[in-house]
């Protein structure tokens, strides 16, 4: 019996690091023994108090039940008191903060509750895969901005103020940017909220890498203003090493917040409570914790420094984030031909550019969750096998 899949699938290909992952896992199948380099998992455990609350927590009778659809109060207090502390945003927690089972889970959300089949959604190019397929299966039409070293890796919104925007209900942005690592320049958050309101465009702003190599975690929301047209994806993933545990958060205005959680609410019953309270104990870490995660990353990308010039790329070592991103050499096509030459060539998988977008397609992507020992052995065998 052949049954037609819908027609939403239609142009959504599966994600790229799932296919990759079964080639590797093939590949090892037949004895080989691939570093991957490529996924920007954190590979460090949460702090041992986060464990111990979950721990303590899910031992007690009474947490097992359904949850509120708007997370835990203990939660959302955690999330406000974190953005004030570090952001110098105030946020209502009973309204303008909504817990999400994951920040991925928030770009779907958003794209379902606003995009009708006519309307568009800027995407960066590059940028993360799931903005254009969340769009996609929206309904929306994905309408990418092409973003470039020569620009700062920043949207030209002078240029994109001259196109028609006149479908365009929702506009991705990402900083500190993955994949290139750049962090916006001072004065591009009032910019980008000056254009959104002239062109009544919501900005999502996805927010996931501003404690990493960052010494000046920054959110969009900090901008006088911005809670009119913005919409603010931030995780637990990163900053704290929780990335399989599935916390993340949405930060807007109440009309917002409400809207989201008409969608999201008909899509899950809420997050495990001992969960939810691990991760207000780990947004109550303080600088020191910071510090040490990002000590580790810091010795990790000298590292990668070291194998990216032993390729002959060029790279910034300005950038901020779990990855490094760099050019592949003139002689080479593109990021992709770098990729396939590491990978079957030296056993070692790094990211090829070029999945971010067609402005990617001379890079590649190393991440940092890897060892120092790794990185070391990726540099061994590209320096004796290629």
């Amino acid at each position: 019996m052949e049954i037609k899949t819908a027609s939403r699938l239609d142009g959504i290909g599966e994600y790229y690091f799932s296919q990759k992952l079964r080639e590797i896992e093939s590949l090892n199948k037949e004895g080989k023994d691939i570093l991957n380099l490529g996924i920007g998992s954190p590979d460090l455990p949460p702090h041992p108090e986060v464990i111990r609350v979950l721990q303590d927590t899910a031992a007690k009778d009474h947490v097992h039940a359904y949850q509120s659809y708007k997370g835990s109060p203990i939660l959302r207090n955690a999330i406000s008191q974190w953005y004030q502390k570090w952001y110098g945003v105030e946020l209502n927690p009973d309204t303008e903060v909504l817990p999400l089972i994951g920040s991925k889970e928030g770009i779907m959300h958003i794209c379902m509750t606003y995009l009708d089949n006519d309307d568009e959604a800027l995407i960066p190019d590059p940028g993360y895969p799931t903005y254009s397929s969340a769009v996609k299966l929206a309904g929306g039409t994905p309408i990418t901005y092409q973003l470039s070293e020569a620009h700062q890796w920043q949207p030209d919104l002078e240029a994109l103020a001259q196109r028609d925007l006149s479908k365009v209900k929702l506009m991705w942005v990402n900083y500190p940017h993955m994949p290139t690592g750049q962090i916006p320049a001072a004065d591009f958050y009032a910019s980008l909220i000056a254009f959104a309101k002239q062109h009544n465009i919501l900005i999502c702003h996805d927010n996931p890498y501003s404690f990493i190599l960052n010494d000046h975690p920054s959110s969009l929301l900090s901008v006088p203003g911005a809670k009119e047209v913005v919409l603010e994806l931030n995780s637990l993933s990163k900053s704290a090493n929780m990335a399989g545990w599935r916390v993340g958060m949405l930060c807007a205005a109440k009309e917002r917040i409400d809207e989201v959680l008409r969608f999201k609410s008909n899509m899950d019953s809420g997050m495990f409570l001992p969960v939810q309270l691990a991760a207000a104990k780990a947004l109550e870490l303080g600088k020191d914790w910071y510090d040490e995660v990002n000590a580790i990353y810091a010795a990790r990308r000298e590292k990668v420094f070291e194998l990216l010039t032993q390729l002959n790329c060029r790279f910034s070592k300005d950038q901020v984030g779990m990855f490094v991103w760099a050019a592949v050499p003139d002689s080479l096509k593109d990021g992709y031909e770098l990729s396939d030459r590491v990978l079957y060539g030296a056993d070692v998988f790094i990211t090829p550019g070029g999945i971010f977008g067609e402005a990617g397609e001379k890079y590649i992507r190393v991440s940092l969750c890897g060892s120092i020992e790794k990185f070391e052995e990726a540099i061994h065998r590209i320096q004796t096998q290629l």
